[in-house]
């Protein structure tokens, strides 16, 4: 059974409302990405130097990083020798076979997020100014209060203005309560309010948002340390989650931002936005293998259900879904 029908098979056990989010969310990488492999596939007679040295270019342009095409180059070749595939449509199955790979191998960190079963669980929000990073806390307040969860925020970015105002507003619209100081007031102090409050609630989670200035990362450090600090004094155990936004459309800039904020604290895990606005969605496994922080949730839409958990098999389905489904049709692969 060729990879393209092993992986319909998974994903047709998951829901076909994710699925779709996953297809179109991933249009623009697809169109960019797998039409040009198909375009070299359909150029070549053989698999041949030229032929991976073509390859190797259409992935840097995904942004895939340049680490991680070195690597899966190198694997593919290893793997097409070993296989002894001649044929250049054959190398369509071993690509996204590898990237499934490459993203579940390294460490064992999980995609799921670390919830707590009983009592308060913390989620401290990460990442520069304009990422999406608020835009994500309000989805992810709607998603969990639409399962039942008591949700309480935290308006932790006292540094730019307007930054606790557009909480308020998610708040709002999601129906949630919003813990705030003034303006320019100690965010650790506002973290300590919130969890008092969140507790006073009987509150299932409580969402934190940061400022996300980068200029000066030693103040940045210091501030990260000290919410930290009060976090994890008033819950033991907390935060639960060190989550950073980043924006896919920005490409290799969203994987330096990823080095210094795992420098500056103990990122647990990514919030990729946008990934619908960019043909460069790569970037979910650069980040994933030259940081080894696994990616929890991906932006597929300005909707409110529009994050999505994020899935390596179904990352792998958007990028070759027109090749799956074109198998299925010709009924091959058997």
């Amino acid at each position: 059974m060729s990879f393209f029908k092993k992986l319909k098979e998974k994903i047709t056990k998951q829901t076909d409302a994710v699925t779709e989010k996953f297809k179109e969310g991933l249009t623009k990488t697809r169109d960019n990405f797998s039409g040009r492999v198909n375009e070299l596939v359909a150029r070549y007679r053989k698999v041949d130097e030229d032929f991976f040295e073509e390859l190797e270019e259409i992935l840097i342009s995904a942004d895939v990083g340049f680490e991680t095409v070195m690597e899966l180059i190198d694997e593919l070749k290893m793997e097409v020798k070993r296989r002894n595939i001649q044929d250049p449509q054959e190398v369509q199955g071993v690509i996204s076979e590898k990237l499934v790979e490459i993203y579940e191998g390294g460490d064992e960190a999980s995609s799921e997020l670390n919830i707590q079963e009983e009592g308060l669980t913390v989620l401290l929000f990460v990442g520069v100014n304009g990422v999406g990073k608020t835009t994500t806390i309000g989805k992810l307040a709607h998603k969990f209060k639409s399962e039942g969860k008591n949700v309480v925020l935290a308006a932790g970015d006292t540094f730019r203005a307007g930054a606790i105002e557009q909480l308020e507003v998610w708040g709002e619209r999601v129906g949630v309560e919003v813990i705030k100081q003034g303006a320019g007031s100690d965010p650790a102090a506002v973290m300590f309010d919130a969890i008092q409050a969140a507790k006073s609630r009987n509150a299932d989670i409580l969402i934190c948002d940061t400022a996300g200035r980068l200029q000066n990362k030693v103040n940045l450090m210091k501030e990260l340390e000290k919410v930290k600090r009060v976090i994890e004094r008033e819950v033991p155990g907390a935060p639960h989650e060190v989550l950073l936004v980043l924006d896919a459309t920005t490409g290799q800039n969203a994987l330096i931002q990823a080095k210094t904020f795992k420098e500056a604290t103990n990122v647990s895990g990514i919030v990729l936005t946008k990934l619908d606005g960019t043909a460069k969605g790569g970037i979910v496994l650069a980040i994933r293998n030259e940081l080894g922080i696994p990616v929890k949730f991906v932006g597929l839409g300005e909707k409110m259900d529009d994050l999505q958990e994020f899935n390596a098999e179904q990352y792998v389905y958007g990028l070759f879904a027109d090749l799956v489904e074109k198998e299925e049709l010709s009924g091959s692969g058997d």
